[in-house]
């Protein structure tokens, strides 16, 4: 039976890019560092937001620990103002949080973005008290796909990982879900292809959010 839905973020319930990319440019161009398209951040995303300044910087200066550190710290700051200019939460989203309700599904949030960014971006779209759990990334947690936040998430809703379904966009999500013994769900409306999902993983592909609900109802009979 499941009885929860682990979900990812960035790519999963809330389109994020656009802001992401703007605060990330916004301070590559003030140290004169070449600046990306918007779409090139779909590849950068999903590892935290180290991982995200390392992939934008030039190859000659992804190992400078210091210059990372300034950087992640300048892109926090700007993405802490900017981070809903643009930001929208995906069509259908909404509606899916409030049938899972409806059908006592529990639901909980885990993201490789910093826990203080996803403590702003989760009331700002969903208001408070949808989810039972809402994890983000922290120093002393290992980061997806590691299994040590949905193992939090799990443990705040009591259900055991072969009852949750774990939905994401990208390949860490599919391995994520794997690794913590959850049903990996790949969506194809976030920031990665249906062929990274499935080669990691995702025993499930949806195009749609309400196809999530089918899922459950397949599973559960």
């Amino acid at each position: 039976m499941i009885r929860a839905v682990i979900f990812d973020l960035d790519g999963t319930l809330v389109n994020t890019l656009e802001d992401i990319a703007g605060a990330v440019n916004f301070v590559l161009e003030k140290r004169n560092f070449p600046v990306h398209e918007t779409k090139k951040y779909k590849t950068f995303v999903g590892n935290g937001h180290e991982v995200l300044i390392k992939r934008a910087l030039p190859p000659e200066s992804k190992d400078n620990f210091e210059l990372v550190s300034e950087l992640k710290q300048e892109f926090l700051d700007r993405y802490g103002e900017h981070y809903a200019d643009k930001s929208l939460a995906y069509n259908g989203i909404t509606e899916l949080l409030k049938e899972l309700k409806r059908m006592k599904i529990k639901v909980a949030v885990v993201t490789n973005k910093a826990q203080k960014m996803t403590n702003y971006i989760i009331p700002k779209y969903f208001g408070k008290g949808i989810f039972s759990a809402v994890i983000g990334q922290r120093d002393s947690v290992p980061a997806k796909p590691e299994p040590h936040m949905p193992f939090m998430a799990m443990s705040k809703m009591n259900v055991n990982p072969d009852e949750c379904l774990f939905v994401g966009d990208s390949c860490t999500d599919m391995q994520a879900g794997t690794n913590s013994g959850n049903v990996p769900v790949g969506v194809l409306w976030g920031f990665r292809e249906r062929e990274e999902l499935e080669k990691n993983g995702a025993r499930y592909i949806v195009s749609s959010p309400g196809e999530i609900i089918d899922i459950i109802r397949e599973i559960n009979q």
